[in-house]
């Protein structure tokens, strides 16, 4: 794509697509959730062609290998191609997408997260006014 030999960690992660905004890839990065080549880095580490980029992300991890550097963000399709995924690693996060989707199958519907309804806001409200 373009003729870089080395770019931002919290660039090329906002290229790739793995955070809609820099601002949260330098978030991640700064919080450990990003390493690269093994070592916990900052957000102005370069990275370059070849370089493995472990990426945690709500409970998910990716381990990848750059395989191009980009300074804009494209479409889906095109930022794929900015790195590429080894089957293990792949195979390891989708074994825990399918065991998530079952823990929260087995839960019954009332004890999963939901959003409190009108009612129940407005109970929160006066509860919390009450305590004051």
């Amino acid at each position: 794509m373009n003729e870089l030999s080395q770019i931002r960690i919290d660039i090329w992660l906002w290229a790739a697509r793995f955070f809609k905004t820099r601002g949260l890839a330098a978030d991640a990065v700064n919080g450990g959730k990003v390493h690269v080549n093994g070592q916990r880095c900052k957000p102005g580490k370069d990275i370059k062609i070849g370089d493995l980029v472990t990426v945690t992300k709500d409970q998910y991890t990716w381990e990848v290998r750059v395989t191009d550097l980009n300074k804009q963000r494209r479409p889906a399709p095109e930022a794929a191609g900015l790195y590429h995924e080894d089957a293990a690693s792949a195979a390891k996060r989708h074994q825990q997408i399918e065991l998530r989707k079952q823990q929260q199958a087995l839960q019954h519907p009332s004890e999963r997260e939901h959003k409190p309804n009108k009612k129940q806001r407005r109970q929160i409200h006066r509860f919390k006014q009450d305590s004051l």
